[in-house]
């Protein structure tokens, strides 16, 4: 079964795509942002299903629509749009349409639509086979492969669902404060050209929810826990993962502390610090795909995964998911200071990180100075 998804919202497209997979795993989901690569595709393939956002770069996805009807009657269209009046509907009702996905949409509705719209997969599933060395298996991923794993807690609060709690977003940034992956991406969305308005960029979760707004956040959060739906840890994975979450934990009280004592606002600094180890935990992520297809690791192999790729890896995750200027700054900071124009926000996050790596008293004495405490 093929379905095709064309939204120009890469981040809905993603969340509708793994609502259909966690529906009919077997599917093949191909998402467009354009009308015309989606109409070539149709042209090329046969779908059994086809999600449309309305409003589109280079056209309406009503046109797709149009196009399909003109030659097929049956398959089920569904209209991803921001308008609910009567004349949008009425405009598009000689098409058929199968259902109308309102934006931002509650996630039980679109499952219960797809459930009732999607044919049955079939084939039987099989597990595909990595017959490569992990070296060899991470040194192939492109950006676009590499993520982060979520906190076990907060993948499987996310998969219970919210139900008809109401949380706002203090209450969503308590819950979530805690997770690299989930920092990572809403920062990232916010940041995008689907979500990005006019003002500075967010550079913390508590910003980046306000922006997205509780239930599109909800909503994309969710999309990254049925991602991660079939992961499962090994002990020496969950070991090594708990020490850089440990890591990143105590490395955020630090910084949160020294700034409220120099009065900067501490929450970029706190997203940067839980975010200075994502090549670690992107490494430690794909190592848990790759065990996932049978294959056996050792502690040499983990650290040599991790000696190899962490650096890269970092460094892939923060451009291909756009974060900001200012907390990549930040995050290096952490490391070493910038030769020249040295913001007191980067001196704070030195001086943690020299504070709990235990680094001699002349050099935290000199940081000290350099941030402004006595």
């Amino acid at each position: 079964m093929r379905v095709m998804i064309l939204d120009d919202d890469p981040w809905i497209a993603e969340l509708l795509k793994q609502l259909v997979l966690s529906l009919r795993p077997l599917a093949i989901v191909d998402s467009f942002g354009d009308v015309a690569s989606a109409l070539h595709a149709w042209q090329q393939n046969a779908y059994q299903m086809v999600m449309a956002d309305w409003n589109l770069p280079d056209a309406s996805g009503v046109s797709l629509l149009q196009t399909i009807r003109e030659h097929d009657q049956e398959t089920p269209l569904i209209m991803i749009t921001g308008r609910s009046d009567r004349d949008s509907v009425l405009e598009v009702r000689p098409l058929g349409i199968s259902a109308f996905i309102t934006k931002p949409f509650q996630v039980s509705r679109v499952v219960e639509l797809l459930k009732m719209l999607l044919p049955p997969d079939s084939s039987i599933q099989t597990i595909p086979v990595i017959d490569e060395s992990l070296i060899s298996y991470l040194g192939k991923l492109s950006a676009d492969e590499l993520d982060l794993p979520l906190l076990a807690q907060v993948k499987e609060r996310l998969q219970r669902g919210y139900g008809g709690e109401q949380l706002d977003v203090r209450e969503l940034v308590q819950e979530w404060q805690h997770d690299p992956a989930l920092c990572a991406h809403l920062i990232a969305a916010a940041n995008s050209a689907a979500y990005h308005g006019v003002g500075q960029p967010c550079t913390s979760l508590i910003d980046a929810i306000k922006r997205l707004g509780r239930l599109t956040s909800v909503n994309l959060a969710l999309s990254q826990a049925l991602r991660q739906a079939n992961t499962q840890t090994n002990g020496l994975l969950l070991t090594r993962m708990q020490s850089e979450l440990d890591n990143s934990e105590r490395l955020a009280e630090q910084v949160v502390s020294l700034a409220r004592r120099c009065k900067l606002d501490p929450a970029p600094l706190q997203s940067a610090a839980l975010l200075h180890r994502i090549g670690e935990l992107c490494v430690l992520y794909q190592i848990q795909k790759w065990e996932g297809q049978g294959k056996s690791l050792d502690e040499e192999a983990l650290s040599q995964a991790l000696h190899d790729f962490a650096g890269p890896f970092a460094i892939s995750l923060k451009a291909c998911w756009g974060l900001p200027l200012a907390l990549r700054e930040l995050i290096g900071a952490i490391y070493v200071l910038p030769p020249m124009q040295v913001r007191r926000e980067q001196v704070v996050m030195r001086l943690a990180a020299a504070i709990n790596n235990g680094e001699p008293e002349a050099d935290l004495e000199r940081l000290q100075r350099l941030s402004g405490l006595p």
